[in-house]
């Protein structure tokens, strides 16, 4: 893995071995509008963007799923919610990450 300066001097590990699918999901009833992950052979998440929504903690969740299970964080993630909305930007990673599991 190698961590790469990015634009916004962020950094964010690039997986740099096997195939790679990227995937692009437009949640619902959340703040965020857009969510952008890839998974690998290994079903394993890199490279989580959220566009929207609160940035700290949206980029949080980034970096805490890297190179994780995309079951086990989907699992993990799943119900969880935001004021009275019914669901949240993690819940939406969850919904994304099963729509591409199946």
């Amino acid at each position: 893995m190698i961590n790469l300066k990015l634009p916004e001097s962020e950094t964010r590990a690039v997986f740099l071995g096997g195939n790679m699918n990227h995937h692009t999901y437009k949640p619902s009833g959340v703040c965020s509008v857009k969510i952008d992950f890839d998974i690998d052979d290994d079903k394993k998440l890199h490279n989580v963007v959220f566009t929207g929504g609160c940035n700290g903690n949206l980029k949080a969740i980034g970096r805490l799923v890297e190179g994780k299970d995309a079951s086990e964080i989907a699992s993990v993630l799943k119900g969880n919610i935001c004021g009275n909305r019914g669901t949240s930007c993690a819940d939406q990673f969850s919904k994304a990450i099963e729509s591409v599991m199946q």
